[in-house]
């Protein structure tokens, strides 16, 4: 994940287990979530102090890789996914999960 926040300069990107997008999405709408690890660049804004176990590392000046659990994280564990939500919440709340591209509105 690293490498690709250097190399690309994404303003998010996420690597999680297969699942865990539906438990923690508002009925299937897309946007902006986290995973297992989630980047967020720097333009997103600064990040609050997180609880343990989740940890944040820094890339260069571009921006900060958020890991939720040292171990892998797996949507069938529910202090996971418990944990998934609420750093899901903080980070929303502080306005830092905008969308990537806002959705147009349909053709008429």
């Amino acid at each position: 994940m690293r490498a690709l926040a250097v190399a690309w300069e994404p303003d998010w990107a996420i690597a999680t287990a297969d699942g865990l997008w539906e438990q923690l999405s508002n009925r299937g709408r897309l946007g902006t979530f986290v995973g297992w690890m989630t980047y967020l660049s720097r333009q997103r804004g600064e990040l609050p102090a997180l609880p343990e176990p989740v940890r944040v590392k820094p890339v260069d000046d571009k921006g900060s890789l958020i890991i939720l659990t040292p171990e892998r994280l797996t949507p069938s564990n529910p202090e996971h996914v418990a944990l998934a939500h609420y750093i899901q919440q903080v980070l929303g709340e502080r306005g830092l999960l905008k969308r990537v591209v806002e959705r147009r509105p349909a053709p008429t």
